[in-house]
């Protein structure tokens, strides 16, 4: 049976060539769900890990009988003939929707492809993208936005000094944290809680990248803001995460969902506020669009300091445990309505500029 008439495509780009394919995968099951099929045909398209786009034709096969029993399973699975991206991109005037975490689809390199393709696209365009990927780089940019963090250093592989352990003790301290500057879902991060442990922990993280993050480890609560908007983004009630591990690492997020999830987080309303207020000015000082989960630490001492940024996400987790629609749910918008309101945002963002892109 064929789709009906005039509902554009929406490409929904899952997998990815990351270590959070799987993530990835799971997410755009979710998304697939809350899309309006009466005005978006939907055109599932997974990534394998070598890269190749490939098109779940039976899913879609499915979706376009519109049947309302119709639903995708958990996990999207990466089957199906294989697409080529350009020739996809070029058929239907369609828009596209990325779900792909962590590096060669969150880090401005999908992104770029879908500007040459001149198609609309949720989320950030490809300076942000790559600036909120590195979490060294946007170190550095809030640092001179005056945004407050904790202590950090960064290394490239081939420059670690040879008395690191020393370095990080004078800086930082122990315990402290080590993670790849790019990379997400907590994969490649390690707690270190002494100089004894710092070389391990390098390693693993530069297994990841040829960057490291080496980061003050802070006494306090995490807690998260997710953003909304293009030119006036807004900012939704916090989220407090109490982890299930030692730190809220990957399969404390992903599978034994032992974690604690506060909204509103605990905190009081003065801190809410501050939270929310420099949540806005990191998303707009990365130059994000779109989305963004905006990541912080409350101290339990040294409370002085405030809030302290941790790291901005650009396409944050939509699974049911995921925060960033959690936030928005307790701030009054509805899962369904939160995605229509992301594929708006990206058909306003591409209409805006139109006049800057060449004829």
């Amino acid at each position: 049976m064929a789709p009906p008439p005039g509902r554009r495509p929406l490409v929904v780009l899952y997998g990815g060539r990351s270590a959070e394919h799987d993530v990835s995968r799971v997410t755009a099951a979710h998304v697939v769900r809350a899309v309006d099929r009466a005005r978006y045909r939907v055109v599932p398209v997974g990534i394998d890990r070598a890269g190749g786009w490939h098109l779940h034709a039976t899913l879609q096969a499915s979706l376009d009988r519109a049947e309302e029993t119709v639903a995708p399973p958990e996990i999207l699975d990466v089957a199906g003939p294989a697409v080529e991206p350009f020739t996809l991109l070029a058929d239907g005037d369609p828009i596209v929707l990325p779900l792909l975490h962590g590096p060669n689809g969150e880090d401005g390199t999908v992104q770029g492809l879908l500007e040459l393709a001149d198609v609309p696209y949720v989320g950030s365009a490809v300076l942000a993208s790559a600036l909120a990927m590195d979490k060294a780089m946007a170190k550095h940019v809030c640092a001179g936005a005056g945004i407050p963090q904790p202590a950090w250093t960064t290394w490239r592989a081939d420059r670690v000094p040879a008395d690191a352990p020393d370095v990080v003790g004078d800086l930082l301290g122990y315990p402290c944290f080590v993670k790849p500057a790019n990379l997400g879902s907590s994969v490649g991060v390690t707690k270190v809680s002494s100089p004894d442990g710092l070389r391990a922990a390098l390693e693993v993280a530069l297994a990841h990248d040829d960057w490291v993050v080496v980061e003050e480890a802070i006494v306090g609560r995490e807690v998260e803001v997710a953003v909304l908007g293009n030119l006036t983004p807004e900012a939704s009630v916090p989220g407090e995460i109490v982890p299930g591990a030692e730190f809220y690492d990957y399969a404390d997020k992903y599978h034994d969902g032992r974690a604690e999830l506060h909204i509103p987080a605990r905190v009081d309303s003065a801190t809410a506020a501050r939270l929310r207020e420099l949540a806005v000015l990191a998303y707009e000082t990365l130059r994000c669009e779109g989305m963004a989960r905006v990541d912080f630490f409350v101290e339990e001492t040294g409370a002085a300091r405030g809030p302290l940024l941790n790291e901005v996400n650009t396409i944050p987790g939509f699974t049911p445990i995921s925060m960033y629609p959690k936030m928005w749910q307790a701030s009054g918008m509805p899962y369904e309505r939160l995605v229509q309101t992301l594929l708006d945002l990206a058909e306003e963002r591409h209409e805006r500029r139109a006049p800057q892109r060449p004829s």
